[in-house]
């Protein structure tokens, strides 16, 4: 019998220090202590009045579970594209649409470990917009906010260093610095 059945396993795409794809592991065998570097996305993603919608990621997660996050991060397929993977995962985590998504900080690439889970990603970050109402998956996000940037910036500064996600508080930075970060 052929097709993909329920218990297929989402395959992350492996690759070298180029970026480039040198195979795919079952994502349950990627985020451990000595996780392989790997393709990940992360996208900011705001509403029509300019606010971002941040996320709290579920407490379940094995990776930063319950820290405050941008609006979605993860993981293309083999084969997929960036776009078509934010899209995915917006519509799966949060019920949501995307729309004009641009390249942010397409080099962006970083190492993070939280309590012996470490992440380990070449992650392209996007902006863009979302369109509906979130209607969040519990198993994969806990809560969620919108913010103008300069409320999101100040809770980032603000608030513990275990509050919000490690790859968001360098982005955001960066993000500014690149000047493309949205007028409050």
């Amino acid at each position: 019998m052929g097709g993909v059945t329920a218990t297929a396993q989402e395959l992350i795409v492996l690759v070298d220090d180029d970026g480039t794809a040198i195979g795919t592991l079952p994502k349950p065998l990627v985020h451990h202590g000595e996780t392989p570097l790997h393709r990940a996305f992360s996208a900011y993603l705001f509403d029509d009045a300019g606010r971002l919608l941040v996320t709290r990621r579920a407490e379940g997660k094995q990776t930063f579970p319950g820290m405050w996050t941008n609006t979605v991060c993860g993981h293309p397929g083999p084969g997929e594209d960036d776009a078509a993977a934010i899209a995915r995962r917006a519509a799966y985590e949060l019920g949501l649409q995307v729309d004009g998504l641009r390249e942010a900080l397409p080099g962006y690439r970083y190492r993070a470990e939280f309590r012996g889970v470490v992440e380990n990603e070449v992650c392209p970050v996007y902006l863009g917009r979302f369109t509906g109402t979130p209607s969040p998956d519990p198993t994969e996000v806990g809560e969620w906010e919108l913010l103008d940037w300069a409320g999101f910036r100040h809770r980032q500064e603000t608030e513990g260093d275990d509050a919000w996600s490690p790859w968001c508080r360098e982005q955001s930075r960066l993000i500014e610095s690149a000047g493309l970060a949205p007028v409050s």
